[in-house]
């Protein structure tokens, strides 16, 4: 396997570096505004429409299906079209989509339509990790890591505020998304001589990285299901405990809000201290930090900032779980990790609220807690029996 090692192709300038970096930081941060409108504004059209609450959750599990579809193809796609132009192809396609979900009122449609537009997306997603892995330098790889994900996690809050701001399911709040989805999908084309190339590598099957990296590509499993099942349903815990709503909602807004804060953190404690015991760090951090939640929960005022700070230092698995792969891979190899990595997460996606959901319905607001510290536990146990051969990742 080759390990990390400058892009084949002319050397970049500094100003094309960051051209570049620019335009897949454009293009991601796209992606989080369009799902963060995306998904309430969908579920909330539906319901308008009569669809009942349990197809509408069929329908938006499409989403995760679609991109764990369409991630094993993005290398082999990447490398026949180019990563510029294939960002830039699936980012339009995604903008032209998005409008079509307000204009066809059959709901069977949806589920193609869906496809397509979460498919889109994911392959956006995967792309545009691969392009700022690939020109991030080496000794600021973790703080440019950080900044990506800072920027994406505030794409998402900015989604539903968008939504908030108009509070309209007109055709406006969709406008506005295939509009934002539209000019970020040119800086693309405006790059393309700095997006990496892809003639380096091997050619087996991506889910291999699974297994060549999988303490990387687990995090991204682990925080996929932690932050999906605890941003939906960490209102209902609150309830469950006796919040009123609008606190039980803002315990979302605390867990986020953790998140977005630490990302930069986390990149730059991953440019100076060995990754993998820093992941190991944010996964025991999660696990006992899981533990407490319950002993918290006495109150909203110690409940919502310890989430604040325990949601900061677990999405160093995202962040820190990409440096890993972007300092270990480079070419077709990294394009493939990074595929594994956002299949892993979308994996996560699925199960985690699937699993924090059953917990609830135990009638003990514990079992949510335990369920979380579930998947800390799995992820402790990988890097240990990794970490154990000095060739583990």
């Amino acid at each position: 396997m080759r390990e990390a090692s400058p892009l084949h192709g002319p050397v970049l300038t500094n100003g094309a570096r960051v051209r570049g970096l620019a335009a897949a930081i454009s293009s991601i941060t796209a992606v989080g505004v369009a799902l963060g409108l995306s998904l309430p504004l969908l579920a909330l059209l539906l319901e308008q429409r009569g669809i009942t609450s349990a197809w509408i959750g069929i329908n938006s599990a499409v989403a995760g299906i679609a991109a764990i579809g369409v991630t094993p193809f993005v290398t082999a796609l990447a490398r026949r079209f180019g990563t510029a132009q294939l960002t830039f192809a699936m980012t339009f396609i995604a903008a032209v989509t998005f409008s079509f979900f307000f204009l066809i009122e059959n709901f069977w449609l949806w589920f193609p339509l869906r496809l397509v537009f979460h498919g889109s997306l994911a392959m956006v997603f995967v792309l545009s990790e691969f392009w700022i892995n690939s020109l991030a330098p080496e000794s600021r790889r973790g703080l440019v890591m950080g900044i990506y994900a800072t920027i994406l996690s505030l794409g998402f809050v900015a989604g539903p505020l968008i939504f908030a701001a108009f509070n309209t399911l007109s055709f406006m709040p969709f406008a506005i998304g295939t509009g934002i989805l539209l000019l970020a999908s040119f800086p693309a084309l405006l790059a393309r001589k700095s997006s990496p190339r892809l003639e380096s590598g091997s050619n087996g099957p991506f889910i291999r990285f699974l297994l060549i990296a999988p303490m990387a590509t687990m995090a991204g499993f682990i925080f996929g299901a932690v932050e999906s099942g605890a941003m939906t349903l960490l209102p209902l815990y609150g309830l469950k405990i006796g919040l009123e709503q609008t606190k039980a909602a803002l315990l979302v807004s605390a867990f986020v809000g953790g998140n977005v804060m630490m990302q930069i953190p986390m990149g730059l404690l991953a440019d100076r201290y060995e990754r993998r015991q820093l992941l190991t760090l944010c996964a025991a951090v999660g696990f006992f930090g899981a533990l407490l939640i319950p002993v918290f929960s006495g109150t909203f005022t110690l409940l919502a900032p310890y989430l604040f700070l325990w949601g900061g230092v677990i999405a160093g698995l995202y962040t820190i779980g990409l440096t890993h792969l972007g300092s270990r891979f480079t070419g077709a190899d990294l394009a493939s990790a990074n595929a594994a990595f956002v299949m892993m997460y979308a994996t996560g996606m699925l199960t985690g609220p699937a699993s924090l959901g059953v917990a609830l319905d135990t009638d003990v607001p514990s079992a949510m807690a335990w369920t979380l510290a579930g998947y800390f536990a799995l992820y402790l146990f990988i890097a240990f029996w990794r970490m154990r051969t000095p060739e583990g990742r």
